[in-house]
């Protein structure tokens, strides 16, 4: 497998590219792995499909991972965020908190599965709301 085309980092698609790699990242469940670090990945998908499409329409972010900020921006420039994509918003926790060792309690399977979930559909809407453009 190939890895996916590049383009300029001020293009969405790469900013989609990196949010794709990310969800491949993230439904990585193996033996070793802590499912905190999955979910980063998780959010980090979300983030960056976000990002592409503020790009998409003109739009500029501050580089931040707080995913309420980056939607009320899509607000901004237009974008009717979906209610299903809102709930996204669940995984900015996992941006810092599960990263580093620390008083965070483990993330169960059942978090962990929602938030593929929340990812996921982030992404997809993305793509879909890009390529309707």
């Amino acid at each position: 497998m190939r890895p996916p085309d590049r383009f300029d980092p001020r293009d969405p698609r790469e900013w989609l590219n990196r949010a794709r790699s990310n969800l491949v990242l993230a439904k990585r469940r193996e033996p070793g792995v802590y499912l905190e670090d999955l979910c980063f990945e998780c959010q980090q998908a979300a983030e960056k499909a976000l990002k592409g499409l503020i790009l998409s329409r003109g739009g500029e972010f501050p580089y931040v991972h707080d995913l309420n900020l980056l939607m009320a921006l899509l607000d901004d420039v237009g974008v009717i965020v979906p209610t299903e994509a809102r709930r996204a918003v669940d995984l900015t926790v996992y941006a810092v908190a599960g990263r580093y060792p620390g008083p965070a309690r483990p993330i169960t399977a059942s978090e962990y599965e929602t938030a593929v979930e929340l990812a996921e559909t982030v992404v997809q809407w993305a793509e879909t709301t890009l390529s309707n453009r």
